[in-house]
């Protein structure tokens, strides 16, 4: 059996979250609800009368789209391949889906992503250039 390359599934489980927050976004358009709305009405301000909150969950989930899947621009460029800015960005991505309702799946999602990455960034693992191909093996063979 071949080794489990986290990159590889923490980069399937952030598409999917982020698929899952863009269709959040789309659906607090029409319901806007803050998720902590029970606790404390002073959020509120933030879905309406203006969709602030939903318009900024829609740029993060396209964006994490664009950069996971990758996108021609991205793919191959730095920014794809590190690792580092994922780690950097996936928290905020997972706290604007917590606040609004219908996206805390996809907050929960991004968790599950940071952790792998994050265990891929502590092994080691590369992220390659070229989008979903495996890491070639360096001069060294097995004895």
């Amino acid at each position: 059996m071949g080794r489990l390359i986290k990159n590889h599934w923490a980069r399937l489980v952030v598409l999917s979250a982020a698929a899952y927050q863009v269709a959040a976004a789309l659906e607090s358009f029409f319901w806007p609800k803050i998720f902590f709305d029970f606790l404390t009405k002073t959020l509120n301000p933030a879905v309406k009368p203006l969709p602030i909150l939903q318009v900024i969950n829609l740029v993060m989930g396209l964006l994490l789209l664009a950069w996971e899947w990758p996108l021609g621009l991205i793919a191959g460029s730095s920014i794809h391949r590190s690792i580092e800015m994922r780690l950097a960005l996936l928290p905020l991505a997972a706290l604007a889906a917590a606040l609004i309702y219908q996206g805390t799946n996809a907050a929960i999602y991004y968790l599950v992503g940071m952790i792998a990455y994050f265990w891929a960034y502590s092994e080691g693992e590369i992220v390659c250039a070229k989008p979903w191909t495996l890491p070639q093996r360096g001069g060294r063979g097995r004895a």
